[in-house]
């Protein structure tokens, strides 16, 4: 599988996250019972369709090999959009995150991704 995978956070709630040392997800998360996390190829498609237009937001970049057994790839629930997306039964530790990077609005109100996410 895809040796980084990357999930979206507001900002406040990974200035939290920071404060208390892992990531406990949003109330999305608690509510299926695990981190919701896209591979690069599928993380446009996820901004779009769950966080479009939310300002402040970040992508946090983790290193998939670092989050052991919790870390299940697994069909998108209902089987609604093809392929595995990887769900994190766990929080996630700060020591597994790579790079945390703003995803600024633009005029057209989607999220503008860094160079090298597809």
């Amino acid at each position: 599988m895809d040796r980084f995978i990357y999930t979206l956070v507001r900002e406040a709630d990974w200035r939290a996250a920071e404060a208390a040392g892992a990531y406990a997800g949003s109330a999305d998360d608690a509510r299926d019972g695990f981190l919701h996390f896209s591979t690069a190829g599928q993380l446009r498609a996820s901004a779009a369709k769950h966080r479009a237009g939310v300002p402040d937001l970040l992508m946090v970049e983790a290193d998939a090999a670092a989050l052991g057994d919790a870390l299940k790839w697994e069909p998108a629930s209902g089987g609604r959009r093809p392929g595995l997306f990887p769900h994190l039964y766990a929080s996630l530790p700060l020591s597994a995150v790579v790079r945390v990077v703003p995803l600024p609005l633009g005029a057209d109100g989607l999220h503008r991704f860094p160079e090298g996410v597809p």
